[in-house]
């Protein structure tokens, strides 16, 4: 978590880049090291040997090399004038842009804008500016300051650090199911589950809100939705878990809501996973299938009254999502995830770290649930 202001250094390198060949190695590196759990995540999903997730890692980081590599302008001597200083600090901008928002953005993991969380805890859109400010100075002839201000910052931020305060009367349940997660369609699954919740959350007196991971109840069937009522009946909680609408076209990523009195779709997600869920090819071909991505749809949802800004797996890598969700002033972040295939990886350890970095940057509290 507080290795993240590393990542504002990367501007720095790929700016003293003697020519494009090597600003595009430098962006290579950075993305490859960053994304490296990938390769062995693919191996566990598809069970299959480490090849293929190679080549799915290499062709991932095209966008960002590619974007970092049309971008990058020549370095220039000490003695050059402000016009070009200015004209490289515009040329990045526009790269944090691009890699931030579809559809370079769909694959923009390790955006150094996540490292704002650690650097300006608190600070809000005011820190996410500030971070801006430096990633642009790194490039150019005053990236000394630059660095000694980020070195002090990050002195200040580590011996100050505190984690991101949990949600008061919410509670997240994980689960250890693997890859059997929402795959067993019976009804004895869903009241084992039920079971699970209502225990966990009569361990603490003050529990209003339950929060399960991605895919916990398989797929969303009405019949799914009155064992739920039928066994929350009795209780004040309110259930959030992951599942998966589908229909003849296709399918949505969703989390749902339930409660005694009533069961809803809270949130479908913006962004799922490309190319193992997020297919759109299929529907180009009039094949239909595959997961429906809502890009800018749904960025906030209501619990209980709380305003939530739901966070599904895939999107806690990339930055958009979350950006758009904090616009709408959210009182509680919600992060779900189902990371059995990153066993032996980092991944959800990234993805958590960039929770938390979001979280911390605008003071909120955050509850996040995982099956491994």
């Amino acid at each position: 978590m507080l290795l993240l202001p590393v990542a504002v250094f990367f501007p720095l390198f790929w700016a003293i880049a003697p020519s494009r060949p090597i600003a595009a190695l430098v962006a290579a590196g950075y993305f490859l090291a960053a994304s490296r759990g990938l390769p062995q995540g693919v191996a566990n999903f598809y069970a299959t040997d480490i090849w293929p997730g190679l080549l799915l890692w290499l062709m991932a980081s095209a966008s960002f090399v590619i974007v970092h590599a049309v971008f990058w302008t020549k370095p220039y001597g000490e003695q050059a004038c402000g016009r070009k200083d200015a004209t490289r600090a515009l040329r990045y901008l526009i790269v944090i842009v691009l890699m931030a928002l579809p559809p370079f953005g769909i694959t923009g993991w390790a955006h150094p804008l996540t490292a704002a969380g650690v650097l300006f805890p608190g600070w809000g859109w005011g820190g996410l500016s500030a971070t801006v400010i430096l990633l642009v100075v790194m490039t150019g002839r005053k990236r000394q300051i630059a660095a000694a201000i980020l070195v002090g910052l990050y002195v200040w931020s580590a011996t100050n650090w505190t984690s991101p305060k949990l949600a008061p009367g919410w509670m997240a349940v994980d689960l250890k199911q693997g890859g059997n997660l929402g795959r067993d369609g019976s009804l004895a699954y869903q009241r084992d589950l039920i079971d699970t919740v209502r225990k966990a959350a009569e361990a603490r007196e003050d529990v209003r809100v339950a929060v399960l991971p991605e895919s916990a109840l398989g797929f969303w069937t009405p019949t799914v939705a009155r064992v739920w009522r039928e066994g929350l009946r009795g209780s004040n909680l309110t259930v959030i878990a992951g599942a998966a609408v589908i229909d003849s076209r296709g399918y949505d990523n969703v989390m749902v809501a339930l409660s005694a009195d009533a069961t809803e779709v809270l949130y479908r997600e913006r962004m799922p996973v490309p190319g193992s869920m997020w297919q759109p090819w299929l529907r180009w071909t009039g094949k239909g299938g595959g997961a429906r991505a809502k890009f800018f749809g749904n960025p906030v949802a209501e619990v209980n009254g709380i305003r939530i800004a739901p966070s599904i797996c895939y999107e806690q890598l990339i930055v958009w999502p979350v950006l758009q969700s904090l616009l709408h002033s959210p009182e509680v972040i919600v992060a779900v995830g189902n990371g059995w295939w990153t066993q032996n990886t980092s991944i959800v350890a990234i993805q958590k770290a960039s929770v938390s970095a979001w979280a911390r940057l605008f003071g909120l509290p955050v509850v996040m649930s995982f099956n491994t």
